[in-house]
């Protein structure tokens, strides 16, 4: 059961103007919820958000969207203890993963109701996270699966290797595909092809497989 918070201040952030004016008058209809701002994305809209010092955020995927979801962590900067959630958003998967691990507690589908939207707003105020149930078993899936993959072996920093290559190379070490490792990573194929090319180049090795042994080799596993 939800906690019971009075007065949650929420700024929405949506492209759409209809949208933005609907779930303004629907939030600031209810007596525990006002609208301390909204706006479309623009290059000014972190300082606009800070300004208002909301407790949450809605925001659409279209305007979070243009910012490749990097406007989710700048605001959280901004606004210590913000709670994001994300509105007439999709059931799907990936996005909805790539949404919990950028900071998002809050995740609507589009078919939602008004009073699924307040309900929302009123359960991640109290400190709950929100998600449709279809997803759920997808984040459960996701954290055993990232615990069924932890690392076998450490790489020294003195490979000179960075944070994304260290990943590369213990994925490639269980046998995964680029285009695997592309899916769980949230990139495409292409990218994860040129960041193993650029590893490669950096270890010496002639492929993905011989990338491996020289982590592996005495003096570069810790």
């Amino acid at each position: 059961m939800s906690v019971a918070v009075e007065n949650i201040s929420v700024f929405i952030l949506a492209e759409n103007r209809l949208l933005r004016e609907a779930l303004t008058r629907l939030l600031n209809k209810k007596t525990d919820i006002r609208v301390v701002g909204a706006s479309a994305f623009s290059p000014q809209v972190v300082g606009q958000i800070a300004a208002a010092a909301p407790e949450v955020l809605l925001s659409d995927s279209a305007a979070i969207g243009l910012s490749d979801l990097q406007l989710i962590a700048e605001v959280r900067t901004a606004v210590p203890g913000l709670k994001v959630v994300m509105v007439g958003m999709e059931a799907n998967r990936e996005t909805f993963l790539r949404a919990v691990r950028d900071g998002v507690v809050g995740y609507v589908l589009k078919d939602a109701s008004a009073v699924e939207v307040a309900a929302a707003v009123r359960s991640v105020a109290g400190d709950e996270a929100v998600c449709p149930p279809t997803l759920c078993l997808s984040l459960f899936q996701h954290v055993a699966t990232q615990r069924a993959q932890t690392p076998s072996f450490h790489i020294k920093h003195s490979l000179g290797l960075t944070r994304r290559e260290q990943q590369l190379v213990q994925m490639i070490s269980r046998g995964l595909t680029n285009k695997e490792i592309a899916s769980q990573l949230n990139l495409s194929e292409q990218t994860v092809k040129n960041h193993i090319h650029r590893m490669l180049r950096k270890l010496g090795a002639s492929d993905r497989l011989a990338a491996v042994e020289l982590c592996r080799m005495p003096g570069a596993v810790a």
